[in-house]
């Protein structure tokens, strides 16, 4: 166990918190935990907190966003500072969430019949209003500019413990704008925001699941006009949203699709 302990590194101990590694390498966590009680102590106080947190809050973050709010963000052609302020909070608020979320909620193993339902409220739904704030974003709309996608992708991939990059999309018809990385319900997600020669936004989000390790394919959802094309492969998800016609959004998500099944 001695020489368990030295690679057991803080990387580690947070994706064991996120509920993000492997079984087995869990299960030698757990072991090094039992040795060390004080850790131990400290991560169960971490997971009560989360768990304060999501009764406190989950009644408000799972409300739907103000029709009023809706229509005047559909309403805006231009920056203005209301709508950067509702932006800045409502990710603020998101953030205050999962910023302590990744302490609890492991082991969830739904059924099949399940999985449609977790997807719609832990990917389609916090990836269609991330596409609705950041893209109509003129002066913030990534975090890392595509002048930086080593490093956006170094950051990103360590964040979330697995090996995620943007996709190309030139084929397309779209150049990388950037991403940034978000906070989603129980888990970190990372988006990557894509535009056209005309100025016509994609996004494309991906997160681990709660849902068992399954294969979904291609479903449709579409809310306040963003178009949504989303999947389950593995322990991701992932969404491809935008304002534009069904058919043209199904190719994109299918050169997406295509490119994470066949990297390199």
């Amino acid at each position: 166990m001695k020489n368990k302990k030295k690679t057991i590194t803080d990387a580690e101990l947070q994706a064991y918190i996120d509920g993000e590694l492997e079984e087995s390498r869990i299960l030698e966590i757990e072991a090094y935990l039992a040795e060390n009680p004080w850790l131990y102590e400290k991560i169960h106080s971490y997971k009560e907190i989360n768990n304060d947190l999501h009764t406190l809050f989950d009644p408000v973050l799972n409300e739907p966003v103000p029709e009023h709010l809706i229509s005047l963000a559909k309403k805006i052609s231009r920056p203005r500072r209301f709508y950067t302020f509702f932006r800045a909070a409502a990710v603020a608020g998101l953030m205050l969430i999962s910023g302590f979320s990744g302490w609890a909620i492991r082991g969830l193993q739904p059924g099949l019949h399940e999985t449609k339902t977790l997807a719609q409220e832990h990917l389609v739904k916090p990836a269609a209003f991330a596409h609705y704030v950041y893209s109509t974003d003129m002066n913030y709309p990534v975090e890392f500019g595509a002048d930086k996608k080593d490093k956006m992708e170094e950051w990103i991939s360590e964040r979330m413990h697995a090996d995620i990059h943007p996709p190309s999309l030139k084929n397309q018809g779209f150049e990388l704008v950037g991403g940034r990385l978000l906070p989603s319900t129980n888990r970190m997600a990372a988006q990557f925001m894509y535009q056209s020669a005309d100025g016509q936004r994609i996004t494309m989000y991906v997160r681990r699941g709660v849902w068992d390790n399954t294969q979904t394919s291609f479903q449709f959802r579409e809310s306040e006009g963003v178009g949504v094309f989303y999947w389950i492969d593995g322990q991701f998800g992932y969404a491809v949203s935008g304002n534009m016609g069904k058919d043209q959004l199904i190719n994109i998500a299918k050169a997406v699709r295509l490119e994470y099944q066949n990297p390199g």
